[in-house]
């Protein structure tokens, strides 16, 4: 979903694109449901890395990933979001001297437990230009001292692919097929490890989401890594478990949704974007933004805490503003930055500030 916009762009450049797909996530309902759904083509290459630990899978796709960068000797590496695979083709292309641009650059959760901080902020260090989605993304590269000729401030990919697709999903029958109204349920997804991976933290949600139950239906497609945790848990029969959804049938279930409860920062951004209220189960997030503009509140996973806010949700509508630049333009500004700067000869980033 964030690269689809990109490589739109850089193909009505006429740039020549090849896709690498380094294979960490791979279920079919994770990973190959969402070429089709947005019309993607395939990837040039797979990598094939699939799970494992942390430092496991950098490690993987950066022994991968290295001889194929040499082989296509490419004039700029985009890698998006902040996964393990982000990390290590970044790290690798830098080492080899070949130009890097990062796709939701800036974002910060100021959360050191989280993985994916650590992949922002490393990826953020060895990328030459940083795609900011927001201002706000912009102001934190700015106080970490980035070169002002590294950021720029494109906008929201998730956003291009989400306008892209609204009408066709909200074609889809997916909310019909599970007996749903429209504008009266509510949508939930966990995945965070701090969330799932542990069982009391992971119990604890789902009591939450129980009595969240009572007070409207919830569906929860839920997450592979989340399934696997879930077994032993005490589930209501209130809540609709899914199978995961493709893109389409997912932004259909967001888009009618009354509430959202969610871990996912793409999750929280396209929330603000469709104008649904979302309430994110973590203490921080990395895309503030969603609060000061959009639709999001930070609720954790206190029952009151959580309840409360569902309570204002379900008793009063929501004002909200799409922030600048989530316009569906954001891939075509990216790509005419990235051609404007390998025209230019431009070799590696200008000495920060």
């Amino acid at each position: 979903m964030k690269m689809k916009p990109v490589v739109d762009g850089l193909e009505a450049q006429d740039a020549e694109v090849t896709i690498v797909h380094t294979g960490q996530h791979y279920d079919t309902m994770m990973s190959n449901v969402f070429f089709d759904d947005i019309n993607l083509r395939q990837p040039d290459y797979n990598l094939g890395i699939g799970s494992g630990s942390h430092s496991q899978q950098v490690a993987d796709v950066m022994s991968a990933s290295e001889p194929l960068f040499e082989q296509l000797n490419p004039d700029f590496v985009v890698v998006a979001g902040d996964v393990n695979s982000t990390l290590a083709c970044a790290i690798v292309a830098a080492k080899l001297g070949i130009l890097v641009g990062h796709v939701e650059a800036g974002l910060r959760s100021r959360d050191w437990s989280m993985p994916e901080e650590i992949n922002r902020v490393v990826t953020d260090t060895v990328s030459d230009l940083l795609f900011a989605p927001s201002d706000d993304a912009v102001q934190n590269l700015r106080s970490e001292g980035v070169h002002p000729d590294r950021i720029v401030l494109s906008g929201n990919v998730m956003i291009d692919t989400l306008l892209c697709n609204l009408e066709r999903a909200k074609a889809r029958p997916v909310i019909e097929n599970l007996g749903l109204t429209p504008g009266s349920y509510g949508l939930v997804t966990l995945h965070r490890p701090s969330n799932v991976d542990d069982s009391q933290v992971l119990g604890r949600l789902m009591d939450v989401l129980a009595l969240a139950a009572e007070r409207l239906p919830l569906v929860f497609p839920v997450h592979p890594r989340t399934a696997s945790q879930l077994v032993g848990q005490k589930l209501s029969n209130k809540i609709i478990f899914i199978e995961p959804q493709g893109y389409l049938d997912f932004l259909a279930l967001e888009a009618a949704a009354q509430v959202v409860f969610t871990d996912s920062g793409g999750v929280q951004e396209e929330t603000t974007a469709l104008g649904v209220a979302c309430l994110t189960l973590r203490e921080n997030t990395e895309r503030p933004i969603t609060i000061i503009e959009g639709t999001n509140q930070l609720v954790g996973n206190d029952p009151v805490r959580v309840l409360n806010a569902l309570d204002k949700v379900l008793n009063r509508k929501f004002e909200t503003k799409r922030p600048a630049l989530w316009d569906g333009q954001a891939g075509r500004r990216i790509a005419e930055s990235i051609i404007k700067t390998v025209k230019a000869g431009k070799v590696r980033r200008p000495t920060d500030s």
